[in-house]
Order: C-alpha cells, then structure tokens, then sequence
C-alpha cells in the first residue's frame, strides 16, 4: 500500500489530523504545552503545527494525547492508542509557549487571519481566503538553493505545487537541476527536503487531481503502485514544463509506454494479469497516493462457500463482462426501471465502484488513522464494517447502494489488511461479537493461504481469456456513452473526466462543494481504449518453435505427402494458390523427388495473367480459360464452392461454382457473387478457416479485412510503408499477420482492426506460415526463420533457397513443410515434434 509505505517513512506520529478536505498545514514551532490538571502545573515539551482550519499540538511524549483545536476540541491517540477520537467541549483555554518567543508574534497574527477566515459564513469565502493566504506565504518564500545535494547543480526551474498524500496535501516549492527533482514543503513535513535523482527515475505519469489536469507522479520502480512523489501544482503549464524536462532527460534510458504497447506485452504473455492491471490503472490516472482515485481491481471469485476453489469451473468465477451493479438480474431490473423514469442528466448508480470511503473500507485494520480522519473521528457501525469477505460480495450483489469493486492488495502478498494485528477496538456486532480478523471463506487455510489462491485465481485460464471484457467496462469502449447504457455500466456524469470543470464555475461556494464532491465520491478512470479490447492470445501449437531437421529434403520413405488422387482432389481446391515465377505448371511426385508434369498456359508469367486456367489433373491437360479481371491475378483461395480472386486492377472478385463439375471434367459456369474494392492494386488474400472472413493485402501497404457474407468492409488499417507481400489468418481467427516490402511484420486484432504488434525483421519476409504465436518466414536471401512473436525473437534460423523464398505451405499437422523460391526450386521440410 503506497501510503502506508510513505507514513512508515515518516519519523513523526503526526500523520493524518487534518479532518476537512484541502486543509492545508502552513507550519510548526517548538512550544511547550502548559496544563494545570490536578492543582499541578506541567510543562510539555512538544510541535505546535498550525494548519489552515485548526491547530495541533502533538507532544514528544506519546503516552500524552494530540490536541487538535478548531471550534472544539479533539483528544487523539490518548496513551498512543488508536482509537475514536474524545470532544473535550466547553470554554477551554491552552497556554504554549513557543521555545523561540521571537516568532510569537508572527505565530498569532497568522492563527488571527486564519481565524478571521473560520467566522467567515460561507465555506467558499473561506476556502478564498485560505488560498489567499497560502498565496501570499509561497510568494514571501523561495527554495532554499543550499538544500542541494551538489554545488555543480545547474537549476532548471522553480515553481510552486503541493505534495499530495492520502487526505493530506502539503504546499511548498519545487525545483528542478540538470540532476535532481527536490520539494521543499512550507512545514517541513515529512521532511525538510523531498529530493529524486533523475537517473533513478523509471516512468513520469500526468495526472489530473480533482478531474484536473494538474498532477505530476514519479516513479523510481516500474512495477508498483507506491511513487516516490505525487506533485499537484497550480497552473497546469508548469506541470508541462516540468514533465517535459524529466521526459527529455530521460528518453534515452526510458522507454515511454503507451496503453497499446502494455496491451502488446500483455497479450504476449510478458505481463501477468496483475501487472497489466497495475499499468493501466497508472495510465489512467489511478494513484496509491489520491484516495479517490485509488488503484481499481476487479471481483474475480465469485464461490466463497465452497471448501475447496475449483479453478477449472467457470462457476468459480464472476462474469467479467457486466459490471457489478449488473451481475444481480434482479437489482438490475429495478435499476433499469428507475434509471428510465429519471430526469436527465440520468444515471443507474448513485454509487461508484471506487471511493476514498470504499477504499479506507477495506483498508481500515492497517489505516485506521485514515478511516477516522474520513469519518470525523469515528469509526463506521460495526456490522457496516469489512468482517468478511463472503458477506462483503453478497452485499455487493444484492445491496441497493453497493456496488465497489476490489483494490490491488487483495492479489498482493502483505495480508496485514485482513488481520487486526494492532488490537484496534472496532466495536461490537449486534450478536455481541467484536470486529476482529476479516472471516475468510472457507477454502481459505488462513489470509496468507487466501492472497495465494486470488492471485492465483487472476492469472488463472479463465481470467485471462475474459479480463478483456472487464477492461472495456472500466478503462475501455463500455465506459460511458451509448455503449455504457447497453453495458449497464451508467454512473452518476460527476465522476467522469471532463464531465464537471469546476473552473468554469463562477460561484466560489458552489464550486468548493462540487470540488469536495469529487473527492468524495470517486472517479472514473480516464479512457484509455475507444474500441473493444483484444483477447489474450493462448498458445494453439507449439510443435513449429522446435528445431527441424531441414538440411536436406525429404527422404522417399516418409509418406506425409501424398500424389493427388480422386480422394485428394477436393483438398486440393481447397488450398488452391497460383504464382508461380514463369508461365508453366509444374507438377512433382514426391515419390521420385522428379518433375512429373509441366504445362505451358500462356507466354505470359502466370502470376501476371488476367485469365483462369482450369487443368485437370487426371487427364494432365488445360480444361478451361476464363477472363475474369482486367489485371494479373495475384492471388486466389478456394472455399465451398466459391473463388475468391484477388487482381492488381485493385479489386477482390467472388464467384460462385460448383468444384465437382470441374473435377469430373465438365465445363461450369462461373457467377459473380460480389465485389470487394479497394484503392490499390491486391497483392495478397487469405481466408479465415471458416471462410466468414476474407484479409486483403495492397500494393500501397494496406490491410482490409471483409465480411464475406455481406461483402461489408470491417477495418481497414494502412500498416506498411510499401507493397503487402503475404497475409494469414491465426488459426482462431482473432489475429492477422502481414509481411511487407518494409521488412515488418504486423499483427492486427480482428474484432478491433487495431494494430497490436510490429516486429521490425533483419530482412524483407515475403511469405510465412503461423500459429497465433510462432512464424515460420521465408526472406528475401532465402532462408527460412522462425520468430516467437511473444518473445519477440527469432528463435532458428535456416539456409533454404539460393534466391528469394516466395511460397510456403505447411499440413495441419504442422509436420511438413512446402517451399518454393526464385531459384526456381522446390523444397520439401521435415519439422521435428
């Protein structure tokens, strides 16, 4: 948890007393309590912190209570206990005298402006006199240029921001060097000065604090949650400029990640689920640090009753594309018909799934401190309380105003927020038991055992093919808009971003109440994906990764290809590809390893020639010629019963004919079914297995993908900077891969039509064969290579052809492979498994 790592940092027992949002803490002084309980007059020794609403007195004795004084006064942490806090009332009166009696005077002409402030009517008033005043003491004040580590240091620049911590932010001064990135607080807390090298820095995040965009967070480790500093400065321009500063010292030891380049990784397999959930939280403005925008992660079990979790039952599991408030079809159901009959601007929830309430909520047992600050000085009912985890996702299914989901630290490994490991007294239940360790379901050993089997159930083969879904409802497509009304993922306009800016409103007081609203009652993420989030790729064959022999060809004796037979002949149509580099067609027996046919069609080049040719293989002869384009004809596929032929006269012709005419000698007539067009010459086309999908690849870098029902264009996605040499289908149909003349290999997600993956090769690749994970390419120098796309690396490399490699064929046992090339060659691949 980052805020309990940075409170563990801090050396003081002060931490979090300040009871309203933005109230500032100006600055301390050494004084002395002076009491007179008991007829007996006694001096304690302590800091006198004077803050924007009130003033504490925390005492270096800690047996002793802080005292917080505002318009009545708090009793905190008597004998160092954690507890609710005492309301001593009345006409009391305290003495301090401050250890340095020069600095009374300027002591109690601040507390009189601040008091003057607190008897003002309005709260907005008071917020504008409080921002004033705070104004005024940053003007008055500079960094003090002798806090730095190095007198080399070359400043860069200086501004004013607040250090923001959970509840708590502290105003101060920021400067930057050509070496590090320093905060001086007004108060000197938690320090006298915040410094960050810049080489030690790994990621830089904007953020926007109050559905503004003025947050800076930096990070020293990528993997984690806990920044080294969360910075909210006043004018959004020096926030730039100082991003901008950090970025440009970095870009060359920092890779700058995109939510597209953290999807790539993870859909690759090189980000656990967790992590990928952490990153896209901190892209979307999600911080340990901003209670009201506390990382968000997902319910995933939905079994608490059982005594052993079956993880290969999808019952075990929460349906992952609803969100909460929609996995109740019953609550649903009167949410929809309230939600219809509701004024706009109309919402479902009236409750986010993430609010500094929520978060505290779980959170309570290891920041008990926070939950009583949030709650002004209280603890929340004892039976509202997190007691147990089956109770809490029941109430999350069934409860009118619940619907939060889960924080990072149920899939962490520190269990502490589960266990009442400091004694706090919680208060009793109605059946009279107190509130002590959450109560664990009961495939659980204990909360060590329970962390083990979440995480486990996270990374688990069913979460990982449907956390898409869940991802398209927080940071996705499904956020808001129409989509969030069809996903019944509707909340209240106030937690999105842009949906209030509170600068636009005039009225100080309203605009104070709206900020503490946002605050308070959590906010959306900011959009990260516009369109439906690709599924994790799972590995289908593994068999094509490993080493073949492939010195030599073939022998005689393996019997994997066969001569084409009455039984074959369907098979062959059906896989149907003409390009070969002159204007005959050759015919080999695998059992002579010797030409046994060769037919000469025309003295054109037969990949450039406008005409079908039909030669029929029991009779070694040409059957027929039709004209079908006005251009050579790149590519044709053969699918039940209908030709798809692709030409350079930029179109994609379908045709509907019957193969059994064609395969007992009989002339057929060809109909045109549709046509696909398209801007530049088609080089390549490749079918989906179940032909309901047709990818076009064009002379101008252009992948096209086709709905071969309705001839509708899906996506069309320009992702090469020259001509498409070959394109495929993966064997699910989710991904396509092109090879192109800039030597790229590109994946795109088919459902989205986004591009997900580029590999730049050492060589152009002009034709390939894959699984979804692994290719088998063939190059222009003509070898063949194997690249594992999740790794991103070429795993084998291995000497082929004399020229360039331009056909490839693999069964679909992935045992043998077919290559030919411009050295006018035909190779025969034995692939070991």
């Amino acid at each position: 948890m980052a805020f309990i790592k940075r409170k563990e940092r801090s050396k003081e027992r002060f931490s979090l007393l300040l009871l309203d949002l933005e109230e500032y803490y100006f600055e301390q002084h050494t004084v002395y309590h002076v009491t007179t309980s008991s007829a007996k007059k006694r001096k304690i020794r302590g800091s006198l912190k004077v803050c924007s609403k009130s003033i504490i007195f925390e005492p270096e004795d800690h047996v002793e209570p802080i005292l917080k004084v505002c318009f009545c006064v708090y009793l905190i942490k008597e004998n160092n206990v954690v507890a609710p806090y005492r309301v001593e009332r009345g006409d009391s009166t305290f003495l301090f005298h401050l250890e340095v009696s020069s600095k009374t005077e300027d002591v109690v002409q601040t507390l009189l402006q601040l008091h003057r402030a607190s008897c003002l009517d309005k709260l907005g008033d008071q917020t504008a006199m409080i921002a004033a005043n705070l104004q005024s003491r940053l003007a008055r004040t500079s960094f003090d240029k002798n806090s730095f580590q190095n007198v080399s240091e070359i400043p860069h620049m200086e501004c004013e921001a607040e250090m923001v911590t959970p509840l708590v932010t502290n105003p101060g001064h920021v400067c930057i060097t050509d070496q590090s990135l320093y905060f001086q607080p007004l108060n000197g807390y938690p320090e006298q000065v915040v410094r960050i090298e810049l080489h030690r820095v790994k990621q830089i995040y904007k953020r926007r604090h109050g559905l503004r965009p003025l947050g800076l967070e930096v990070f020293c480790t990528e993997n984690d949650f806990c920044s080294d500093i969360y910075l909210k400065f006043y004018k959004t321009s020096d926030r730039n400029d100082l991003y901008y500063y950090i970025a440009t010292f970095l870009e060359n030891h920092m890779v700058e990640h995109t939510a597209e380049s953290y999807m790539l990784q993870w859909q690759r397999g090189h980000l656990s689920n967790y992590q990928y959930l952490l990153h896209l939280n901190n892209l979307a403005d999600r911080s340990g640090n901003d209670l009201s925008q506390y990382p968000v992660f997902p319910w995933i079990i939905a079994d608490y009753n059982s005594t052993e979790l079956d993880m290969m039952n999808p019952a075990t599991f929460r349906d992952l594309s609803k969100p909460v408030g929609a996995l109740n079809k019953e609550r649903l159901e009167r949410l929809l018909s309230r939600y219809r009959d509701m004024p706009d601007p109309r919402f479902m929830y009236g409750s986010h799934y993430s609010s500094p309430g929520y978060v505290l909520f779980y959170l309570v047992r290891v920041a008990p401190e926070h939950m009583l600050c949030l709650q002004n000085g209280r603890y929340d009912n004892a039976d509202r309380m997190f007691n147990s985890i089956g109770e809490t996702w029941k109430n999350c299914l069934e409860g009118a105003t619940d619907f939060k989901e889960l924080i990072p630290d149920f899939y962490g490994n520190d269990p502490s927020f589960l266990l009442n490991c400091l004694s706090l007294d919680l208060g009793k239940r109605q059946g009279g038991s107190s509130v002590q360790d959450v109560v664990l379901p009961p495939w659980a050993a204990d909360a060590s055992d329970f962390l083990q089997k979440s995480q486990k159930a996270l990374e688990s083969q069913y979460v990982s093919e449907h956390l898409h879904e869940w991802i398209d409802l927080v940071f996705g497509f499904k956020q808001k808009g129409s989509e969030a009304v069809a996903a019944h993922n509707v909340f209240h306009p106030l937690t999105y971003e842009g949906g209030i800016d509170c600068d636009s409103i005039e009225d100080p007081n309203e605009k104070i109440a709206m900020l503490i609203q946002i605050l308070e009652f959590g906010q959306t993420p900011t959009q990260l994906f516009t369109t439906p989030h690709p599924q994790r790729i799972t590995p289908r064959f593994q068999s094509i990764s490993r080493t073949p022999s492939v010195n030599t060809p073939l022998n005689d004796e393996d019997s994997s290809f066969e001569d084409l037979t009455e039984e074959t002949r369907r098979l062959a149509w059906n896989n149907i590809y003409l390009s070969p580099p002159d204007s005959t067609l050759k015919m080999f027996s695998r059992e002579s390893n010797g030409l046994q046919r060769s037919m000469s069609f025309s003295n054109m080049v037969l990949n450039e020639c406008m005409n079908w040719y039909f030669y029929s293989i029991p009779f070694g002869r040409r059957q027929d010629t039709l004209m079908g384009h006005d251009d050579a004809i790149s590519k044709m596929c053969w699918k039940d019963n209908q030709l798809y032929t692709a030409s350079w006269d930029s179109t994609v012709k379908v045709w509907q004919c019957d193969s059994a005419d064609i395969a007992n000698n009989k002339r057929c007539q060809f109909q045109l079914l549709a046509e696909f067009e398209h801007e530049a010459g088609v080089n390549t086309i490749n079918l989906n297995p179940a032909g309901t999908l047709l990818v076009s690849g064009t002379k101008d870098g252009t992948v096209t993908i086709w709905d071969t029902s309705s001839s509708v264009q899906l996506h069309q996605v320009h992702c090469h900077s020259g001509k498409i040499h070959d394109v495929a289908f993966s064997p699910d149909s989710r991904h396509i891969l092109s090879v192109g003349e800039d030597s790229c290999l590109k994946v795109i997600d088919v459902q989205t039509g986004m591009m997900i993956s580029s590999v730049q090769a050492d060589e152009e690749q002009r034709c390939f064969c894959w699984d979804g994970n692994t290719v088998l390419s063939g190059g222009q120098s003509g070898h063949l290579q194997v690249l594992d796309l999740l790794s991103n690396k070429v795993t084998t490399r291995i000497p082929g052809h004399s020229g360039a490699v331009t056909a490839m064929w693999m069964n679909e046992q992935c045992s043998t492979v077919i290559t030919g090339g411009e050295d006018k060659q035909i190779i025969f691949w034995k692939l070991d498994c």
